[in-house]
């Protein structure tokens, strides 16, 4: 196995492996884990694996989940089928930078991405290091947000759009999370910035030691919740991917976020999603 660093900060290609091999190698499952904590996003083109085997490689990881919106593939649950075509409009989660499912209490650990069709041009996705945008973060910045903790909602995001009655019973089947704004990884123990697209607000900034009126709560809490949103958007924190049929994309959702950009229509885009069950923050 070849491993090339795409970036200075995020992502590595592998070359000369099959995932398949991986699911049944305990070394070599090992050595891609390893790699996988170290680039936070790994790369593989020519992966013509079976639905079958690509879901027995991301449960080297973890238990799979599905996802309450998107379909998943009826023999494999936990392979989240994200399908768009010229018939079906764009749904307007993945163009944000967002780490998937943090409105769940225990975010997903990470996930397996595989492309089973993609337009000839665009279509590409990004991913972001979330850890060297809050090590870079200003001083006084990391010393405001330490201790803050945010709600993270799919109400407001994928629920936005749903009828009243079908959006309150989302939100009763999967309540609003609260996370804290800069979360420890639980394996490598680095600080990572943790607020994105699903972030609607603080929940503990009305604070006296940072609120004397209340003009410093609104807009000041918003506009700090902006700033630190926007962090994912530097260019020097990314990686970008370009899809072929069978490329894969392997990313630790606990430190990156990403970003599908929809640059394609009216063109069909066919991916096909395992994501890994995590643990609560922290």
């Amino acid at each position: 196995m070849r491993v090339e660093p795409l970036t200075c900060s995020i992502g590595a290609e592998l070359r000369d492996v099959n995932l398949a091999d991986a699911a049944r190698d305990d070394g070599l499952f090992s050595d891609i884990r390893a790699l996988l904590l170290q680039h936070k996003v790994l790369f593989l083109r020519d992966q013509d694996i079976s639905r079958a085997e690509h879901v027995a490689f991301a449960r080297r990881f973890g238990e799979l989940e599905d996802h309450p919106v998107a379909g998943s593939d009826p023999e494999h649950p936990g392979l989240v089928q994200i399908y768009k075509s010229p018939d079906q409009p764009m749904d307007r989660y993945e163009n944000a930078w967002h780490t998937d499912a943090t409105w769940r209490d225990a975010p997903p650990m990470g996930c397996v991405l595989r492309c089973v069709e993609c337009p000839p041009i665009g279509g590409d996705t990004m991913w972001a290091n979330m850890a060297l945008a809050y090590e870079n973060l200003p001083a006084h910045i990391k010393e405001q947000i330490a201790g803050l903790r945010a709600r993270h909602s799919i109400e407001a995001s994928f629920g936005a759009a749903m009828p009243v009655e079908k959006r309150l019973a989302l939100k009763a089947q999967y309540p609003d999370a609260e996370h804290p704004v800069v979360r420890t990884h639980p394996e490598t123990g680095e600080k990572i910035l943790f607020v994105n697209a699903f972030t609607t607000h603080f929940t503990n900034y009305h604070t006296p030691e940072r609120v004397r009126f209340g003009q410093d709560a609104n807009p000041g809490a918003s506009q700090l919740l902006n700033f630190l949103i926007s962090q994912a958007t530097i260019p020097e924190y990314q990686v970008r991917w370009r899809w072929q049929k069978n490329s894969v994309a392997i990313w630790d959702n606990r430190s990156t976020q990403h970003y599908a950009v929809m640059d394609y229509p009216p063109c069909h885009r066919k991916m096909e999603r395992a994501g890994i069950i995590g643990d609560n923050t922290y």
